[in-house]
């Protein structure tokens, strides 16, 4: 019996695990009790990499679509020759721009696979580039971008130092933190209520996180902006503002309190269905704690004025004096900066704009929802081959059964995943992704959003498996073919290109003493070179992690502003024009008379994160979890059977009703990431109970303007009984 200790790559707490290996296989995973971070949590997901890993519906060989249409095993050279040939023949017909690359969410949690990922993007220079950050965080990210000059540049609560926490559309109890990694989230509450602090969370749902506060608030979806605008006029007509010495360093308050005269608590109240004297008593009680943190997530990101709601909540950070202070919005110091590579001072927003609608791009990629017309509406510069790495578009993008019908459209379409599922099905080339269990790991993504600096890299737990190749290796032949080499070009001369043109961006010698000869390692190596912690006067290696298998721990978040800012000034800027712009688009949404339909929010469960753990027996077992949550008045006012038909302007599903008052009267909600009924997916267990895809719902002409973000919350709902049925399948 051999004990490997190694990190879960499943979500952003990335919790140390324990792992027993015995003739091959894990016997047992267990929290790491030494881990820097995590100390001994872990969630079920964790116990899930087992069941992954023997999964027999997982991807083991590449698949390629015969003549007669289906997808057949094939060799891993005759693959690339299938992909060679038919995607050099597009780029050499319609250019760079007729390539579409969709990096999706699993791809975060793996440094190889990002680093990879971005540099085939790059080498492609293609402007259809999409990532899941738009059903996601992108309103977060170009918030802070515009604020301090970076996406990465968030701001985080410092949980174990905070006094006063307000949360708005997150429930960290389920999520395990998001743009937030901080394992235990339930420890770490309890323990800020147990030394006298305060917990108040603000949310349509009675979620988790709300049962565990002090106080609940169920706001009306998409209102929130209104909410914080509102807290925002409290705090300067009551002479509340404090920056408590971050004056020099901070550009635009009285902009942004001149904007906040036409949002008093008075005239908010009944947009947002909190009463004035609530509000003014939340600014009052954040303005007056000595420690306090605002923190907003998915809910407040996926919801028409998403980016200025991500403003918002770092405006009331900042106007109370909590901005990068101990107990109040942090930043973190991550040992890998990925903001090394930010460049210049800009905004990096707008630079060029998608064909059919004309949106622009944001950070570097365009709205997902622009994606299915981009494939299926025709002219010059019309997207023929797609690329998805480690995503599910046709399951997690709005107005998704247009999508999946788009990609009939395609000349060529290439997945790499670890299932054939509701996307990969309709590939023409599916590349297997080995197991998490058989990779090495190393949070790179999530150092930036960590609430204590730390670094820990592991080893992988069990050997390649017989036929096995790195999905990193395939994303460099995949970079081969797009650079006119072939497929069976060397990839150690690509992977040699690839180093030098990070060594390149971050100014450091790629041959230095230490670093690793090839590989993923020798790019995160880079980046440790180009970082801020040094070990006995050397800079930090992965050599170095390697000798330390519960990780490093840096310390606690420290101030860093003004050296972490990287905006034209140099200062936070508090009142950005495109912010300030968008405010009168929010001033008029004051006027605009209430829906009298039912509308539709999301939610999260503990087991799931991604579609694909649906099909793993120990996270979807228990009850059915794809189910509408009803309040109990609705309800009865809808005289809901079983059953229920929810219809948008997109699409209509019929859906297992849960009658529950932790839902708002005249709010329903779903979960995302179901519908596992595709004909050609081959995900078993999970069509045994496969729900009903939420995004078929989601109205992809309505984002927010500012990030190209989908509106998923808040959507129009028209609910009815639905007939009773023998086996309602969902």
């Amino acid at each position: 019996m051999q004990v490997h200790r190694h990190v879960c790559p499943l979500c952003e707490a990335g919790c140390g695990l324990e792992s027993s290996v015995e003739a091959g296989e894990v016997v047992t995973i267990r929290g790491n009790r030494d881990h820097v971070l995590s100390r001994g949590h872990l969630c079920p997901k964790a116990i899930g990499l087992k069941e992954l890993h023997s999964d027999a519906d997982r991807l083991r060989t590449p698949l390629v679509r015969t003549p007669d249409s289906r997808l057949g095993p094939s060799s891993w050279d005759d693959a690339f020759e299938v992909i060679d040939q038919r995607l050099t023949a597009i780029l050499d017909r319609h250019g760079p721009d007729a390539v579409a690359v969709y990096l999706g969410n699993p791809v975060a949690h793996d440094f190889a696979t990002t680093l990879y990922g971005s540099a085939l993007m790059r080498v492609l220079g293609s402007r259809n580039t999409y990532t899941a950050n738009t059903v996601d965080a992108m309103p977060k990210f170009v918030s802070c971008q515009l604020m301090f000059g970076g996406m990465y540049t968030v701001p985080l609560p410092d949980i174990d130092r905070c006094s006063y926490l307000l949360i708005l559309g997150a429930n960290p109890l389920v999520s395990n933190g998001s743009l937030l990694t901080a394992p235990d989230m339930r420890g770490g509450l309890r323990a800020l209520r147990r030394r006298g602090g305060r917990m108040v969370v603000v949310d349509p749902n009675r979620t988790q996180t709300a049962q565990e506060a002090d106080e609940h608030l169920a706001i009306r979806p998409g209102s929130d902006a209104l909410l914080l605008f509102a807290m925002v006029h409290v705090l300067a007509s009551e002479g509340l503002i404090n920056l408590r010495g971050m004056e020099p360093h901070v550009r635009g308050v009285e902009t942004v309190t001149t904007l906040a005269r036409d949002f008093s608590p008075e005239v908010v109240a009944p947009q947002c269905g909190i009463a004035a004297d609530t509000i003014r008593r939340l600014a009052r009680d954040l303005a007056a704690a000595p420690s306090a943190a605002v923190y907003g997530r998915t809910g407040t990101c996926t919801q028409p004025f998403g980016t200025v709601t991500s403003w918002l909540i770092d405006v009331l950070n900042i106007l109370t004096g909590n901005l990068d202070r101990p107990g109040g919005a942090m930043f973190a110091r991550p040992a890998a900066d990925l903001r090394r590579l930010n460049g210049r001072p800009g905004t990096a927003i707008g630079r060029w704009r998608s064909r059919v609608r004309g949106a622009p791009e944001i950070l570097g990629e365009l709205p997902l929802a622009c994606l299915a017309e981009e494939i299926d509406t025709p002219g010059p510069g019309q997207v023929k081959a797609l690329i998805t790495v480690a995503g599910n578009p046709a399951r997690s993008a709005p107005d998704s059964a247009r999508l999946t019908a788009a990609f009939d459209h395609l000349d060529l379409m290439v997945s790499l995943d670890l299932y054939r599922n509701e996307t990969s099905a309709h590939a023409d080339v599916v590349l297997p992704a080995p197991s998490p269990l058989t990779k090495s790991h190393y949070d790179l993504f999530f150092g930036h959003f960590a609430i204590r600096n730390t670094a820990t890299y592991s080893l992988p737990v069990l050997p390649p498996e017989a036929g096995d190749r790195p999905d990193w290796q395939s994303l460099l032949r995949l970079i081969g073919i797009v650079a006119r080499q072939g497929p069976s070009a060397d990839l150690g001369l690509i992977d040699d290109m690839v180093s030098g043109l990070l060594a390149q961006t971050l100014g450091v010698d790629g041959n230095a003493v230490g670093t690793a000869p090839h590989g993923p390692e020798r790019l995160l190596d880079l980046l440790l070179e180009a970082g801020p912690y040094r070990i006995a006067d050397a800079p930090l290696t992965v050599a170095h992690l390697r000798e330390h298998r519960d990780g490093l721990d840096f310390g606690l978040l420290t101030p860093q502003i003004p050296d972490v800012l990287n905006t034209p000034s140099g200062q936070v800027e508090l009142a950005p024009d495109p912010l300030v712009a968008d405010v009168a688009r929010l001033r008029s949404s004051l006027g605009a008379p209430r829906p009298e339909s039912m509308v539709l929010i999301g939610r999260r469960h503990l087991r799931s994160n991604n579609s694909w753990m649906h099909n793993l027996p120990t996270l979807a077992k228990g009850p059915d979890r794809c189910t509408l949550h009803v309040h109990p008045l609705d309800a009865a006012r809808l005289r809901l059977g079983p059953y229920a038909s929810v219809a948008s302007q997109t699409g209509t599903v019929e859906v297992a009703v849960e009658v529950t008052d932790t839902v708002a009267p005249g709010v329903v909600s779903l979960p995302h990431g179901w519908g596992h009924d595709e004909p050609g997916s081959s995900v078993h267990h999970a069509a045994k109970r496969p729900g009903v895809n939420s995004n078929l719902l989601a109205d992809g002409s309505e984002l927010d303007p500012l990030s190209g973000t989908a509106v998923l919350n808040g959507i129009p709902v028209q609910i009815c009984t639905a007939p009773m049925r023998g086996e309602f399948d969902g």
